[in-house]
């Protein structure tokens, strides 16, 4: 999945591992810390955290050189195997070195659970559990393999479908950001507002879909739905601390009074669910349909 954010051009993004047996092609060097004395750890998640208690500084001193002064952190780490399920160790590494370029934000984590097939494993199934019970108090989003194979299966080829999983969840990420940066004719979802959900504790939920007929009844209903569906991550359970709907749309449907009566009602039912809600409508043309973006954060996991 790193490489994935690499691709978009997410520069500063480094693979962090026990060895390199596991990166991936096509990946620079810059952008790679091999932790020393070690050739990966035979998903022991004990072995992985003790090595990176005795390299915590290799760790720190690659944040500080090779990305300098960022805002946020995002971890990426995946459960089951025994480096991915022991990245929580670092987490007062992490914060240091927030702390030390003065950021703005936190870290987040993104760690992905095992398909059905791995979780038969008992070892998987212990490390996916040990990395989901370190991070399920920090802000933590959840993409599970198994819901993100049910999404692709029949559509591509078996050795295409995790970078193609990969790249979609990050294209999905990257959106995010980007809209926050947007002004809005109509309503925007600013900075401000993805910190405070980016910023808040337990797990974020993150969805998309597009609306080919956005004058259906029950719209908001059909997004939350078909957003919690499609995505990588497990649907939201209870209330979130936060909710936001983001609604990218075309002209002519900024200008239909009938649409617009429709989409202030599917916020306002994202809005009942969820503490504090925030929202965005941008507009842009030659679209396939209304494109919407659903995120909760502060939930269970």
């Amino acid at each position: 999945m790193a490489k994935a954010f690499l691709d978009l051009g997410f520069n500063k993004t480094l693979l962090i591992n026990t060895t390199d047996k596991d990166l991936p092609e096509g990946v620079d060097e810059k952008h790679v810390v091999l932790i020393p004395d070690a050739d990966g750890v035979g998903k022991d998640v004990s072995l992985g955290k003790a090595i990176f208690e005795q390299n915590d500084t290799v760790v720190e001193d690659a944040l500080r050189t090779k990305l300098g002064h960022i805002d946020w952190l995002f971890v990426l780490a995946g459960g089951g195997g025994g480096t991915g399920s022991a990245c929580a160790t670092l987490h007062n590494v992490f914060e240091r070195y927030l702390q030390s370029v003065q950021a703005k934000g936190k870290v987040v984590y993104i760690i992905s659970w095992p398909t059905a097939q791995e979780l038969l494993n008992p070892t998987i199934v212990k490390n996916a559990v040990s990395l989901s019970n370190d991070v399920k108090e920090h802000s933590h989003i959840l993409i599970d393999n198994e819901r993100q194979l049910q999404l692709l299966r029949g559509k591509v080829g078996m050795l295409g479908m995790y970078p193609l999983a990969n790249k979609s969840f990050a294209k999905l990420f990257a959106q995010v950001l980007k809209l926050s940066d947007e002004q809005s004719p109509v309503q925007t979802f600013d900075s401000k507002d993805l910190e405070k959900c980016l910023g808040t504790n337990r797990r974020i939920f993150l969805g998309t879909t597009v609306v080919g007929y956005p004058k259906k009844p029950n719209l908001g209903a059909a997004i939350y739905q078909e957003c919690s569906r499609r995505s990588p991550c497990p649907p939201p359970k209870g209330k979130g601390a936060t909710g936001t709907m983001l609604l990218v749309i075309t002209s002519e449907m900024a200008n239909d009074p009938e649409i617009s009566k429709h989409l202030d009602a599917a916020v306002s039912y994202v809005g009942g669910r969820a503490e504090t809600l925030f929202s965005g409508v941008y507009v842009r043309n030659r679209l396939p349909g209304l494109i919407a973006i659903l995120m909760m954060s502060g939930l269970e996991d």
